[in-house]
This record gives structure tokens, C-alpha cells and sequence, in this order.
């Protein structure tokens, strides 16, 4: 079913499914979650009946979710698995989080090891640094990461600052057959400022190189303006077809429901014709994570 009038104006006429690239699932009571607290106020479990509750008051149908381990543990990562097999394609793709395993020199997948040695669907592997290195210097066995994963056609997605980028960039160049996807702009919820652009242009000069329009918006009455900017520079440096929506559910929810959220990130982007908006919403994400076509 197409959109309705008012839909049509944000999204385009040709966008009739979503593909959210970004969403998170826990269960605090079966996994320990290093970085959970009470004050985050966040639920202390969220499964796949609370993200289609979500999912449903989206203007634009949401067909699959990509979910994107919140903690970094095997068992967690079994969980995760077990919610995606049994509920997909909300979530759907699984993307874990890399832990690595130095001493082990046949885990070039870290902690995700045996889940990809058992043959449990795993999309990517994503290095969560927003704490380290500007270099990434303090990341072990990231090239042989990146080579098993480029071998396996699977993709790297990265959670860093923006003084990372750069390091992101020279890895990319590494590994010129690696999908990489940077999470939430490499920006989050940051300043769009100069030296942001420019560290988000030199991964740009890397044409496997894509971005996830997710994790960027605040509770800031102003807001509106900072992540229209963001987007716009995502969309010159990158293009529209290297770059993928994503909610972060339910850590948005902390800033606005999971309609708002898509909405907010379809007026910040600038006009797109009607197969740069698809690959935006759907395509690209569908291409790089596997997402059936529905």
C-alpha cells in the first residue's frame, strides 16, 4: 500500500517499505550488559513483540530490522540469534559485536567465533571504540577481521568519534573488498561541525564505504536544524546510495517515539528523487545486510 499524501511529501511516491538498519534487543535478566544502568531509563528487556509494537506506528511500513548487539558476550549473542530465527524479519539480519580473542589465532571473529563456526546467521560484525584510540592502535586483530569478513561477504560496521574516522578511512583503504558501514554518521548526537565533515569526507573517498542515518537526534528544541545539516553533508559527501536509515530503537525512545524518529529523519534529509530515496529507506540496507525483497 503506497503512503498516504502527506507521507509522499517526506518519503517520495516510490518508498513503500522501510528496511530499519539499526535496532536493539536485550534482555538484561538472561545476559549481564556491561554499560546498562537504572538511570539510563531504558526498559530492562526489550524483545521482537516490543519492536513490532514499535514498529507499527511508522508512517511508511517497516518490513525488516536489522539488530545490532547491545552487549558483547557469546551468550548474548545466542540470545540475539534465537530472537532473529524465531521472529525475523523483526528483527531480522544480526550484526555482533566484536570482543577480540588475541590469544585464539583461528577467532579472526573475536567473541562471534563459534556462533559463525556452529553456521548461526551473522550479517556483520560491528567494533564498538567510541572509547579508544584516535588510531585504533589499541584494537587487536582488526585487519584479520576485516580480511574474514570481506571473504566471507559479510559486512564491518564501526561505532567511533569523529576523530576516528580518518583511522576508519585508512582501514577501508586496507581492505578495498570490505562492506563498512559507520554507525550514527560517525556523529551521533555530536556538533556537524568542520573537522567532522572532513574526516567523514575522507571515508567517503572509499566507495564501500557507507553511513547509517541513525543515533543523531536530541531532545534540543533546536535540533531540527543540526540534523538537517548533518544529513545534508551525509548525503553530499556519501551520496544517498551509501547511506542507510536507522531508528536505534528503543534508545530513540528516549527522544521521541519511533514514528517521530522516522519522521524527523525524513524531513532533515534534502529532496531525493524516487531511487535515492528507496536505497535511503531500503535498498541499500536490503543489499548489504541480505534483507529478503518483499
Amino acid at each position: 500500500m503506497a503512503p498516504h499524501n502527506g507521507v509522499n511529501r517526506l518519503f517520495g511516491e516510490s518508498v513503500n517499505g522501510v528496511v530499519d538498519a539499526h535496532v536493539h534487543l536485550w534482555d538484561t535478566a538472561a545476559s549481564r550488559i556491561s554499560w546498562f544502568r537504572d538511570d539510563l531509563d531504558l526498559p530492562a528487556g526489550v524483545g521482537p513483540e516490543d519492536l513490532a509494537r514499535a514498529v507499527a506506528t511508522s508512517p511508511v511500513p517497516v518490513r525488516a530490522a536489522v539488530a545490532v548487539q547491545a552487549a558483547d558476550t557469546e551468550g548474548e549473542a545466542r540470545w540475539l540469534a534465537r530472537q532473529s530465527a524465531g521472529h525475523g524479519p523483526l528483527p531480522g539480519p544480526v550484526v555482533l559485536q566484536y570482543d577480540a580473542r588475541p590469544d585464539d589465532p583461528g577467532a579472526w571473529a573475536g567473541m562471534a567465533q563459534p556462533l559463525l563456526d556452529d553456521g548461526v546467521p551473522v550479517a556483520g560484525i560491528r567494533l564498538a571504540v567510541p572509547g579508544g584510540a584516535a588510531d585504533l592502535s589499541d584494537v587487536a586483530g582488526m585487519d584479520a577481521l576485516c580480511e574474514g569478513l570481506a571473504a566471507s561477504g559479510r559486512v564491518l560496521e564501526t561505532l567511533v568519534r569523529p576523530d576516528q574516522l580518518p583511522a576508519v578511512a585508512a582501514l577501508a583503504g586496507r581492505h578495498p573488498h570490505l562492506d563498512l558501514v559507520v554507525c550514527h554518521l560517525g556523529l551521533g548526537t555530536g556538533d556537524p561541525d568542520a573537522s567532522w565533515r572532513d574526516a567523514l569526507a575522507a571515508v567517503a573517498v572509499r566507495p564501500r564505504a557507507h553511513a547509517k542515518l541513525s543515533g543523531v537526534h536530541t531532545t534540543a528544541p533546536d535540533d531540527a536544524g543540526r540534523t538537517t545539516a548533518a544529513a545534508r553533508v551525509a548525503v553530499d559527501l556519501l551520496g544517498p546510495g551509501r547511506l542507510l536509515f536507522g531508528s536505534d530503537w528503543p534508545m530513540s525512545a528516549r527522544v521521541a517515539p519511533y514514528a517521530q524518529i522516522v519522521e524527523r529523519t525524513a524531513a532533515a534529509l534534502p529532496p531525493l528523487d524516487d531511487a535515492a530515496a528507496t536505497a535511503v529507506w531500503s535498498g541499500t540496507a536490503a543489499r548489504l545486510y541480505g534483507v529478503a525483497a518483499g
